[in-house]
């Protein structure tokens, strides 16, 4: 008997040739860089920072990764801003319903100074046209730089509306001398 007339189909395994296998590698790489672009456009943000303010946190060269949906901020999170159309990294030193007061002596919170332990520069109070103490509002915060003698911070534009941030800052990799 003849296996055509009984109608049995031969299976053959048919391999994949190189140059499908190689268009299917770059399809998958396609998709991964598609992916992290859309990541670092719509949720994450990268910035390398040009300005000493946050020293020694964050220094001149750092990159800076942080989260742009997350803008709900508390004491002590570190952001980023565009002040005059520069980016900048600045820290969370009060919130919505806080008193803050800049006197002689340093930076006061709801009427109780401030000891920050990373801060080695007393806080003074800017001549500008930001009146103290000022009582913030729902959605505002009050923002200053690290290295408080060299910083442009809300003592010189005001307190800053948390909806106008870029995002919370979630990682800093330092990039000196690289």
């Amino acid at each position: 008997m003849n296996d055509s007339n009984t109608g049995k189909k031969e299976m053959t395994v048919q391999q994949p040739s190189l140059l499908r296998e190689f268009l299917l590698l770059l399809a998958k790489i396609a998709v991964v860089i598609l992916a992290v672009v859309l990541l670092f456009t719509f949720v994450y943000g990268l910035h390398r920072n040009r300005d000493p303010a946050m020293d020694p946190a964050v220094k001149d060269g750092d990159l800076v990764i942080y989260y742009r949906l997350d803008k709900h901020y508390v004491f002590g999170d570190t952001l980023m801003l565009d002040y005059q159309g520069s980016p900048e990294v600045r820290r969370v030193v009060g919130t919505a319903g806080d008193t803050v007061d800049i006197r002689e002596d340093g930076l006061y919170i709801n009427g109780a100074r401030q000891q920050e332990a990373s801060i080695h520069e007393p806080t003074h109070r800017y001549e500008t046209d930001v009146d103290f103490p000022l009582t913030l509002k729902e959605g505002q915060v009050f923002v200053l730089g690290d290295a408080r003698e060299n910083a442009t911070d809300s003592r010189v534009y005001g307190p800053v509306e948390a909806k106008e941030t870029r995002g919370k800052v979630i990682s800093i990799f330092r990039r000196r001398n690289i």
